[in-house]
């Protein structure tokens, strides 16, 4: 067995996530060519992977195990770090974090010709993946150990079909032919043998017979009982018909890999609050609600109040002492940035309000602004920082909004979430606080100019000291940058050769990996990294309000296409990860203001939201970012993605140039030539979402 069970499903005989990091401890320990190269982890460039790598690297440091943390951008970097780790004769242990699930770690082309002593562990998030990783067995197929979270267990079909058509070969008809013929030759001997023996019976010659006899017999047994193991063609049509239908359903997540690292932390015995700020997760409402349940009790049980503190609503929630860390059980509203930005801005670039109240129009700034005066706020106070606002109007904020906001169709308004306090150094930071900053620092802290607004001076630009670049490095600082002529966009250094641009862009966004990693533990840069958080959502704002008041959505038979190739954004935008934003945003403030599209004919069963293709141009590279989002018709709902495959397709029926350079495959990169027919191509290929 090659994936470990999580701990409530582990038994004797089957091993869990402890006792594979206890092999870890002892293979570094056993090694006599103990180096920090000796356990290496390759991290995605997503925050759930670099949470879960906060806390592995946390409890190899606890146990005195030197590693080594890598990012790794997508497949063609991965390949090119698989042909540097063949050349470190001292690894033993390689973990890679939210990447490699769908490939075939154990073929040829990736790590099955590694030396034997490597041991591949893979935590992932992502779904599907590759059956051979789960099921695979030999020595070879035992290196390569998959954390699951359970998934596999239910996966008996799969694994039926799986084992049978790797170990089964396809039989070949002329062969199945001869064999028949063979059959009857011999089926006949048998008959004409059988008369013999009726006769031989009664003669001297029945040790001849019984030696021939019992070797026709022994083949025949043989024969049968291949026969009878053989799969036949409607079983193979079946089994395979069934292993595409798996891989061919879609993208999706699974448990997070941070939660994975978290639970490990727990069963360990080394569980603790800084583990559990760091455990994040993409996934739907009704298993959120689970895994909520479960921290819940973890937060009461690691953080219990002291009695004279009760618990704290999302508005009210302060530090007790300068030394406050605790963790508090709030109910979050799905506002942006809320806590740190003024409450007018952080419901005007809420995508929740925004898709109610149509805040890209006049009409619906204008409700807005009627929703806050009819719950008694004045514009002053709506417009300074929420932590500057009367104490008076905090605590009256969650009442007026449940007896007024309903009128306006906010009708979710809350959720349940984390907030942790951090003594007086700065405000409290809820869950998806943290996540939208360490989010920002990964997409744009660096490679891109981004201006940021200085507390106190709303819009004021660089000659009234409101504004001023952001720049960021390995520790996340703010730099006040003069403009001038001389300044450009952190690309000073840009050599003009392909090979140039691509080590600085490989730069900067390791410079951002680090950044958003060390933000993890130390509060200031985090506390920073909220400013470009609030820059890169006024960017989405401002460029969906454009789409949308310009009409540029272009809406096919599977799907809406979105084509940016002109704006002041469009080396924002030329992120993947922004992009993505983007296109989320555009979902969920469109849900409820464009129509839905019958499925079934005139007798359709209901209604489905056209899942969105948002593409950017990349000026730079003379190529397009192209990004998949399904539709969901109910907020909060999550679709699996099916833009994996229908671009792969795609892109085939039209030899189009493009690449894949993340570890999601609903994110391709083309050449600008070759979008329109890619495009046309899709309509074609998309007509099953």
């Amino acid at each position: 067995m090659v994936f470990l069970p999580p701990p409530h499903l582990a038994s004797a005989s089957r091993p869990t996530y402890a006792e594979a990091y206890a092999n870890i401890l002892v293979a570094h320990r056993r090694s006599p060519l103990t180096s920090a190269s000796s356990v290496i982890i390759l991290v995605a460039p997503d925050v759930d992977a670099l949470c879960a790598a906060k806390i592995l690297a946390d409890l190899l440091k606890q146990d005195d195990v030197m590693h080594r943390i890598i990012p790794v951008s997508g497949l063609a970097d991965l390949e090119r770090m698989k042909d540097e780790l063949v050349t470190y004769a001292e690894l033993h242990t390689l973990i890679l974090l939210n990447m490699g699930a769908i490939l075939d770690l154990s073929s040829e082309n990736w790590f099955g010709e590694f030396s034997m002593k490597l041991t591949v562990h893979i935590i992932d998030s992502n779904r599907p993946q590759n059956l051979a990783n789960l099921f695979a067995g030999g020595e070879n197929g035992e290196r390569f150990i998959v954390w699951d979270d359970g998934e596999a267990e239910n996966m008996g079909e799969e694994r039926k079909a799986w084992e049978a058509l790797m170990y089964d070969p396809e039989p070949d008809s002329d062969e199945d032919s001869e064999s028949d013929d063979e059959d009857d030759v011999r089926s006949n001997e048998g008959d004409d043998a059988d008369d013999d023996n009726e006769f031989s019976e009664r003669g001297p010659s029945g040790k001849r017979r019984s030696l021939g006899d019992g070797d026709r017999n022994q083949e025949k047994r043989r024969k049968l009982d291949d026969e009878s193991t053989r799969l036949s063609r409607e079983q193979r049509d079946t089994y395979h018909e069934l292993i595409a239908k798996y891989y061919g359903s879609g993208s999706w997540y699974g448990q997070s890999a941070s939660a994975t690292m978290y639970i490990l932390a727990t069963v360990s015995g080394t569980s603790g609050l800084r583990f559990a700020l760091y455990t994040t997760a993409r996934i739907s409402r009704d298993t959120y609600d689970k895994y909520h349940s479960i921290y819940y009790d973890e937060v009461f049980r690691l953080n219990p109040l002291p009695p004279d503190v009760t618990a704290n609503t999302s508005d009210a929630i302060t530090a007790t002492s300068p030394d406050d860390l605790s963790v508090r059980v709030v109910e979050e509203l799905r506002f942006m940035l809320f806590r740190h930005w003024t409450l007018y801005d952080s419901m005007y670039h809420s995508s929740y309000v925004a898709g109610k109240l149509g805040i890209w129009k006049e009409r619906g700034r204008k409700r807005l602004t009627g929703l806050l005066a009819k719950m008694g706020f004045s514009i002053p106070q709506t417009q300074q920082p929420y932590a500057h606002m009367d104490l008076d109007l905090k605590h009256q904020l969650r009442a007026k909004l449940d007896s007024i906001a309903p009128e306006y169709g906010l009708v979710e308004l809350t959720y349940p979430s984390f907030a942790r306090c951090f003594g007086y150094r700065a405000s409290p930071l809820g869950a998806a606080d943290a996540v939208e900053a360490v989010s920002a620092l990964l997409d744009v802290a660096g490679g891109v100019r981004m201006e940021v607004e200085v507390e106190g001076a709303r819009h004021g630009g660089e000659w009234f000291g409101g504004g001023r670049l952001w720049e960021g490095g390995r520790n996340g600082e703010e730099k006040r940058i003069e403009v001038d002529g001389r300044q450009k966009d952190g690309d000073d250094d840009v050599d003009p050769d392909v090979d140039g641009e691509e080590r600085k862009e490989r730069t900067w966004w390791v410079k951002n990996f680090w950044a958003a990693y060390d933000a993890l533990s130390d509060i200031v840069p985090l506390r920073d990294a909220l400013s470009l958080a609030m820059s890169l959502h006024r960017a989405i704002i401002r460029q969906g309000t454009s789409i949308i008041d310009k009409q540029d959505i272009r809406t096919m038979r599977s799907h809406r296409v979105v084509v940016l190739s002109q704006g002041p954004d469009l080396a924002l935008f030329a992120h993947p990860g922004v992009l993505a934003r983007l296109g989320l945003w555009l979902v969920d403030t469109l849900r409820d203001r464009l129509p839905g599209t019958k499925i079934g004919g005139l007798q359709g069963r209901g209604k489905k939201s056209l899942p969105f293709v948002v593409a950017c141009l990349n000026e730079k590279t003379q190529t397009y970012v192209v990004v998949g989002i399904m539709g969901a018709l109910d907020f909060g709902d999550v679709r699996r993605n099916e833009f994996g495959l229908a671009f792969i397709e795609a892109k085939q029926r039209c030899n189009a140039r493009s690449r894949h350079n993340t570890f999601d495959a609903s994110v391709l990169e083309i050449e600008q030539e070759d979008l329109k027919l890619f495009l046309e191509t899709l309509c074609e290929v998309g007509e099953g979402y």
